[in-house]
């Protein structure tokens, strides 16, 4: 079969072969003669349409050839186009001579017009078999192997043979009984009169859709073939897609149409396009610099198309406008109004305006920007007193967002003997002084924003029992707390108990410890 696109015609004429070559196989009944019968007559009916068509293909060639001035080149065409259709002519004159043949040698047509013999498995034989298979339908085999050979010089699509044995037939290779046969057996043997009028009409569809394709092609070159359109389409364009409420709707309402005859090529800023049932398939990603004062930024793309017409490159242009939005950024976060210095800042970053094709990266000055597990999510850890966030989605520059950072607020430093606040106005009893603990307590609004980043630690400090202005005893210590037992076993009442804090950590959130300068920071503890 010829390659590209087949005609609805072709189609048909392809499922009428299935059909024929398997009831070929079938036993013969009164139900399977008139479905031969039926087959015969569509075929009969397509063929007389398709030599009227091919007829007026060679017409359109000769006034085209006409139109053009006669030039040599294209005589050329006219002449080649005239001896295909003489050659067609004369095989299709001699498989209806055949079929003349057998009708006649069956009895021909009674007055309705019904075949006498409709079976005739015998006469039908030795006409086209013969005794030592020298029948008509050897000498059919040359002249459909012939006519191949002639027309594969002007169609490249033509099999070199349309005549072909069991072996070689796409159906009957695969059968055991059919597939050692040669053309004139696989075709005619043990075969009803009904049958072999089809198989005849089948054969002559077959020589009639080569001629049509190499016609068409010949045509095409002195522009004389003509473009029909199959599917026709209503389409609209619209001046905006997005309107006011209370201002006006303006489109275009047009039929567009397109032919399976033709693929026109279709190219979009100098590339080619994917052209799918004749419409292509334009995309890209919508970009702009400048937009006015309401986010938007009017923006125009052109494609070309172009088609054979007339035996020439026909190139049309289009030109698109559309308008691009700005993307607006929406930022999340508790903390959206400043950043705190060296912390995981957590920020969900989202773009509504992109929708599902949203696929969010960043980057970030002034500090580092770490991609979450969700889409938009993104941690911000500043370096800087400012940090600027670039978000793109896709590879595309969406937009960016600058952030004010501000330093982590001290903790507060808290003191506490066996258990409660020191009061130091009244002090604490000489005699009781005992468990002592050091607490550093982070800013409540700190902590709220990032509970992972205010976790603090008193490390070291130093206690002194001091009387009068001489210390007494003194005991480092590591760690927020300390049994201090050995000074309550030497104070008195009016000795002090002076404690200096020497180092405090912030667990940061990996879990690092992190020096946190608080300063000088020494209590008095008054004893009584």
């Amino acid at each position: 079969m010829a390659g590209g696109k087949e005609t609805p015609r072709q189609k048909m004429i392809g499922m009428m072969y299935l059909v024929l070559t398997a009831l070929l196989a079938l036993n013969v009944s009164s139900a399977i003669l008139l479905k031969f019968q039926f087959l015969d007559e569509s075929l009969k009916e397509v063929n007389n349409k398709t030599v009227t068509d091919n007829a007026g293909v060679l017409t359109n060639i000769r006034s085209a050839v006409d139109k053009g001035g006669n030039r040599s080149s294209d005589q050329r065409v006219l002449t080649t186009a005239e001896s295909i259709r003489k050659e067609t002519s004369e095989v299709v004159n001699y498989l209806r001579s055949v079929r003349e043949k057998l009708i006649k040698e069956t009895g021909g047509l009674n007055e309705e017009n019904h075949y006498v013999n409709p079976e005739s498995n015998d006469v039908v034989a030795i006409n086209m078999i013969g005794g030592k298979k020298n029948g008509e339908a050897y000498k059919l085999k040359d002249k459909l192997d012939n006519y191949a050979k002639f027309l594969r010089q002007y169609n490249p699509n033509m099999p070199a043979s349309i005549a072909n044995d069991g072996k070689d037939d796409p159906v009957a290779k695969n059968d055991k009984t059919q597939r050692n046969k040669d053309f004139a057996e696989l075709n005619f043997e043990d075969t009803p009169l009904v049958a072999a009028l089809a198989v005849l009409s089948q054969k002559e569809s077959e020589v009639l859709k080569y001629e049509a394709d190499a016609l068409q092609k010949l045509a095409t070159q002195v522009g004389a073939d003509i473009i029909k359109f199959e599917k026709i389409f209503a389409m609209a364009r619209a001046e905006s897609k997005t309107v006011a409420a209370g201002t006006k709707y303006r489109a275009d309402m047009f039929i567009a149409a397109s032919s399976d005859a033709i693929t026109p090529k279709m190219s979009f800023q100098g590339r080619p396009v994917k052209v799918e049932n004749g419409k292509g398939m334009v995309e890209f990603t919508a970009a702009a610099s400048n937009y006015d004062a309401e986010g938007n930024s009017k923006q125009q793309w052109k494609g070309q198309i172009t088609i054979n017409q007339n035996g020439k490159d026909t190139t049309f242009t289009v030109v698109e406008e559309y308008v691009v939005a700005k993307p607006v950024i929406q930022v999340q976060s508790a903390s959206v109004q400043a950043l705190y210095f060296q912390c995981a800042n957590e920020l969900n970053i989202q773009v509504p305006a992109l929708g599902a094709v949203y696929d969010p990266s960043f980057s970030a000055s002034g500090g580092t920007a770490i991609k979450g597990a969700k889409k938009g999510q993104v941690t911000v850890i500043p370096s800087s007193t400012e940090v600027k966030l670039n978000v793109s989605s896709g590879g595309n520059a969406i937009g960016s967002e600058t952030f004010k950072v501000r330093p982590i607020p001290k903790p507060e430093l808290v003191a506490k003997v066996n258990g409660r606040p020191i009061d130091g106005k009244r002090g604490i009893p000489a005699a009781s002084f005992r468990a002592v603990e050091i607490q550093a307590v982070a800013d409540e609004g700190f902590k709220q924003f990032l509970p992972q980043e205010a976790r603090y630690r008193v490390t070291k400090w130093r206690a002194y029992l001091v009387r009068g202005s001489s210390p007494i005893d003194q005991q480092e210590i590591n760690g927020p707390s300390a049994n201090l037992t050995s000074f309550a076993a030497k104070a008195n009442k009016g000795d002090r108990v002076v404690v200096e804090v020497l180092d405090v950590k912030r667990l940061n959130y990996k879990g690092s410890p992190v020096d946190v300068n608080v300063g000088e920071q020494i209590y008095n503890i008054p004893l009584n």
